[in-house]
């Protein structure tokens, strides 16, 4: 192709795209990196609260308000709350990660055998709703330990293996201001604060709210159509 062609494809393209691509720019690109977002998760860290081949839709101004396509707040009207799913990046290599807050800024962290204590106080854990396991499939239950964990006021499900090498306790350990301790569900693989310490503030960019569809990609990607837009714990 000649470069006189090739100015002319480009330049056909662009009549017939031009507002496509101005809406992609300055619409849709602004809005998932400051307003909303959709984040398909690959893996299982988050078992069983939210599992591989989950849509999660994220509110990314639940706390503050970015300049799009950067960290840089323009505004701040909240900070993450213990209990919270959250979007962050990890601080060691800055994966995008999606956690849950375990601890705030101030608080005194311990985890004994798998068990957290908070300031001091144990957070409970009860017997599991067996609704929250109907979709792991069968090699993720087998020997595994399955718990509802207390956190202040809100319930969430926990699950371990107590089969593989896993870090099940730590500290007590002080959480310093403008950091937090983030943790997965599938306590015993989890890639969290235990491993790469504790995150900033700036490095979280939205709070997980629901899903908005979810497919088994470990069986040919059946939807488990009861898990669309389903609300998080």
């Amino acid at each position: 192709m000649t470069r006189l062609k090739f100015k002319q494809l480009v330049a056909r393209c662009w009549r017939e795209w031009w507002l496509t691509i101005c809406l992609i720019l300055f619409l849709v690109v602004p809005i998932k990196s400051s307003l909303a977002d959709l984040n398909w998760v690959p893996s299982g860290s988050m078992n069983p609260t939210i599992l591989e081949g989950d849509f999660v839709f994220v509110n990314k101004a639940a706390y503050d308000l970015r300049l799009p396509l950067t960290l840089q707040r323009l505004a701040k009207w909240a900070n993450p709350e213990r209990g919270d799913i959250v979007i962050c990046f990890s601080p060691d290599d800055g994966t995008r990660l999606i956690k849950r807050v375990i601890g705030l800024p101030g608080d005194t962290l311990e985890m004994r055998r798998n068990e957290l204590f908070i300031n001091g106080q144990y957070a409970n854990q009860s017997q599991i709703d067996p609704q929250h396991l109907k979709h792991l499939v069968a090699d993720l239950k087998d020997h595994r330990e399955f718990a509802m964990e207390r956190l202040d006021s809100r319930e969430h499900p926990i699950m371990s293996n107590p089969r593989i090498r896993a870090i099940r306790s730590f500290g007590p350990i002080t959480i310093p201001m403008g950091h937090y301790f983030m943790m997965g569900d599938n306590r015993d693989n989890s890639r969290d604060s235990r491993m790469f310490g504790l995150v900033r503030r700036d490095a979280i960019v939205g709070k997980a709210l629901g899903i908005l569809g979810s497919f088994d990609i470990k069986d040919k990607c059946q939807p488990r159509i009861d898990r669309f837009f389903s609300e998080l714990d």
